[in-house]
Formats: C-alpha cells, sequence, structure tokens
C-alpha cells in the first residue's frame, strides 16, 4: 500500500541543445503565498483552473516543501494522487476516507493533498466529512470540467476556498526560460504559458502538444459535461473568437458571423450557452462593458480573451500570430493574475460632426482594473509612431473626469514617463515582469 505518495520534482530535463533548460524549477509564488495565507481556516482549499497549468506541481511539489520548511515531518502530510494506478482503490470514498483517518495517530496537525479528487465518488461528501476531523488541513485540485465549472465552490455551502491560478505569467516564464528578452516574448506570444511547453525543445513538438489539448483535452470536456451535441459548431465558435480576440461582440452578432461567413444558422440561445460553457472550463474570459460615465455596466457587448494565449494560436494552426491583439490578450491575464477584477471601458460623449449633425460616440478604454479602491484606466497600443497615433489613443482618457490613473502600455522599450496630460507611458516588458509598476 502506497502511504505517502509523491511525484517527481519538476526539473526540466538536460539537454546539449538546450542548455539553458538544465535544473529549471518554475516557481509560483504568488499562489504559493495563497496557500500558505490559507492555512488553517477550517475550509476545503480548492485549486482550480484550465487544466494542465500545473496545479498538481503547485500542491505536491511547492506547498508540500514549504510544509517540511516550516518543520511539519512527511508523516503529517498525507499525500494522494488519485489519477495515478496504483491509487485506484482511494477513488472508493469509504476507501479513502478510512485510508486517511488510519493516518492519523496524534493530534498535531495534519495535512491532507489530494490530486484529481474528482475521480472519487461523491468527492463532495468526502471533504465535508474531513472537515469534522478538527487537526485536519485539506487542499484538492482537480482537472476535469465539472471540477473545473466556476460554481464548484458552492458544492461546500461557504466552507471551500478557491484558488485559482492560470498558466505561467510572462515573469514567470521569462525566469524559468532565461534566455534573451525578445526571444522569451516571442515563444510566449506564440506558444504561451501551459507549463509542459518549457519541457519541449522543438516548435514542432510545442505545436503538435498544444493541437493535442485543444483538440482531445478541453474541447472534450466541454462536450461531456454540458453534452454539446454539434462539435463543429462549437470548435467553430472557438475558432471566430480566437480569430478577433479584442472585438466586442454578443451572440447576436456572432450568430450574423455563422451566418454571412459559414452559411451557417446558428442559434442567438445556442451560441450564448456555448459561450458560457467555455467559459465555465476557463478556456475563454468573458470582460463585460463598463460605462465610465455612468457608473454601471453595459451588457450589450463583452470581449473574449483566451487564458493561454498559445491554445488560441492552436485552434488558428498558428497561422494569425500578429503580435496586436496578442499582446492585448496578454495584458488582460496579467491583470487578473495580479488579482484584479478586469472591464472593458466605454466613454461616451456627445458633438458635432463638420456638417454640425449632432453625433453621439462611444470611445473605448481597453481595460478597468479595479482592486478595492485602486482602479486604472489602461490602454494597449503596440506602437505609438506620431501625434495623430497619440491622439487617437488617448481620446478616451480625454474624456474622463475623474481622478484615476491613466496608463498606456506599448511594444517598445522605453522608460516610464508622464507625459503632460498625466498620462503614464511604460514599455510592455516593465509592465509584465515589475509587479509593482502601476
Amino acid at each position: 500500500m502506497l502511504f505517502h505518495y509523491t511525484i517527481n520534482t519538476f526539473v526540466l530535463p538536460k539537454s546539449e541543445t538546450v542548455a539553458t533548460f538544465s535544473n529549471m524549477i518554475i516557481q509560483r509564488d504568488n499562489y504559493l503565498q495563497r496557500l500558505i495565507a490559507a492555512k488553517g481556516n477550517r475550509m476545503i482549499k480548492i485549486i482550480t483552473g484550465i487544466r494542465r497549468c500545473g496545479k498538481s506541481f503547485l500542491l505536491f511539489e511547492l506547498f508540500h516543501n514549504h510544509l517540511n520548511s516550516e518543520g511539519v515531518d512527511n508523516s503529517h502530510i498525507i499525500e494522494i494522487a488519485l489519477d495515478d494506478r496504483f491509487n485506484v482503490k482511494y477513488r472508493n470514498p469509504d476507501e479513502l476516507l478510512t485510508y486517511i483517518k488510519s493516518q492519523i495517530i496524534d493530534n498535531k496537525q495534519y495535512y491532507v493533498l489530494l490530486d484529481e479528487i474528482q475521480l472519487v465518488d461523491d468527492f463532495v461528501d468526502v471533504l465535508n466529512s474531513l472537515l469534522h476531523i478538527r487537526n485536519v488541513d485539506t487542499f484538492v485540485t482537480g482537472s476535469n470540467s465539472r471540477f473545473l465549472s466556476k460554481d464548484i465552490v458552492t458544492e461546500f455551502r461557504g466552507r471551500g476556498q478557491d484558488i485559482h491560478i492560470y498558466p505561467l505569467s510572462f515573469s514567470e516564464f521569462y525566469n524559468a526560460r532565461k534566455v534573451d528578452i525578445n526571444n522569451a516574448w516571442k515563444e510566449y506570444y506564440t506558444f504561451g504559458g501551459l507549463p509542459q511547453t518549457l519541457l519541449l525543445n522543438e516548435n514542432k513538438e510545442k505545436i503538435n502538444y498544444l493541437r493535442h489539448l485543444a483538440d482531445t483535452v478541453y474541447i472534450n470536456d466541454v462536450i461531456e459535461r454540458h453534452r454539446v451535441k454539434n462539435r463543429p459548431e462549437l470548435e467553430e465558435l472557438l475558432r471566430i473568437i480566437a480569430s478577433s480576440i479584442g472585438s466586442p461582440c454578443n451572440p447576436t452578432k456572432l450568430s450574423n458571423t455563422f451566418k454571412s461567413i459559414k452559411n451557417i444558422t446558428i442559434s442567438n440561445k445556442t451560441i450564448n450557452n456555448y459561450l458560457n460553457h467555455l467559459c465555465d472550463a476557463f478556456m475563454i474570459e468573458r470582460a463585460i462593458r463598463y460605462n465610465i460615465k455612468g457608473k454601471k455596466y453595459i451588457n450589450t457587448m463583452s470581449k473574449y480573451y483566451f487564458t493561454d494565449i498559445g491554445l488560441r494560436n492552436a485552434l488558428l494552426d498558428f497561422r494569425q500570430t500578429e503580435q496586436t491583439h496578442i499582446m492585448e490578450n496578454i495584458i488582460y491575464n496579467e491583470l487578473l493574475y495580479r488579482g484584479y477584477s478586469v472591464d472593458v471601458g466605454v466613454v461616451e460623449t456627445t458633438g458635432h460632426d463638420k456638417n454640425g449633425k449632432f453625433i453621439r460616440k462611444q470611445l473605448e478604454v481597453d481595460f478597468v482594473a479595479n482592486d478595492a479602491d485602486k482602479r486604472y484606466y489602461i490602454q494597449s497600443a503596440f506602437s505609438i509612431p506620431d501625434e495623430d497615433k497619440k491622439i487617437q489613443e488617448t481620446a478616451s482618457f480625454r474624456n474622463i473626469d475623474d481622478s484615476f490613473k491613466k496608463i498606456i502600455i506599448v511594444k517598445d522599450d522605453i522608460m516610464p514617463y508622464t507625459d503632460e496630460n498625466g498620462y503614464v507611458h511604460i514599455g510592455l516588458f516593465d509592465f509584465l515582469l515589475k509587479q509593482d509598476v502601476l
């Protein structure tokens, strides 16, 4: 019987052709600190996130090592990888609970770490039962579509804490990859931040890996959970969103796109359901439009971004890897990674055209990032080569009359500066690598 299961250290293999990969361990300090802060709060810690984003490594390697560093003996860390064939009997809820209780032999604190908990029948009952053992602190991960659903925490009736993790941020990727920053950026905006891509030496291997995940893992999860009958429609919707990231859309607009371009009739309701399924599975994220002056949400249009840009590129067979929209997607993901609530800003203005006719305009702010009483207005501008482009990019800023910081992020490698209007200009790499740059 395997009492305390441990996984191999996530160390990238030595290679003569990719020497920089030798003995590399990917650190996830942002998430590790959240796990540490959650210790002992009498709740089930539920680590969610898109499949293959590093949940198991975070729990079994980084968090386990932290517990050891705090003096917790391995005999008080009950660790089970439920997707391991050796542990298949523990997928039975009674077997699992009996085993865990058999390991608790004193009154000291025990930490129960369970990977792929959804493989256990009636796993919600199992976890609720563990809450009744006073000296047990439970941390779990799950990777199928049911466990990845955003409403999973509600099944624990207020006794579960969701710790959501994303694929590698650019700073995590860059610190692990240890190559020239421009080469790291090329790799990142092409292949994304799923940790496994760092283990693969050849671009062809990375492409095949991402295509396989998109085709046979993520889409299958959505289809199986929601019993989607028309797979081609779902795949085509994903490709349409992938080719137009950062563009406002709604089910009606997408339905018209299907009809005009693909000659396919699909109802608004069906498209809305598909979008909700994809968001629930964390493949895409929805950014709702927010009327800045009116201080209210506008539900008529939303923007959609991909959780991992490599998956987005794989859905398009790596044919549309232009940096402009990809940069916008990566900035959005970075803001979420840092814990901001992110909306798309809309500023309504009125005026007259050259013929004197009254007109009403809607100017857009790419992102409105909120964290408690802090707010930032952010524009993603790949480049601002001249004054006309600057005027275009800052038009919305000029019509916002509050005092929150207004920021323009450009791809150029520049020193951060504040212009004569009080707008802050930041280079992309400074934004991605310096947590406190805002």
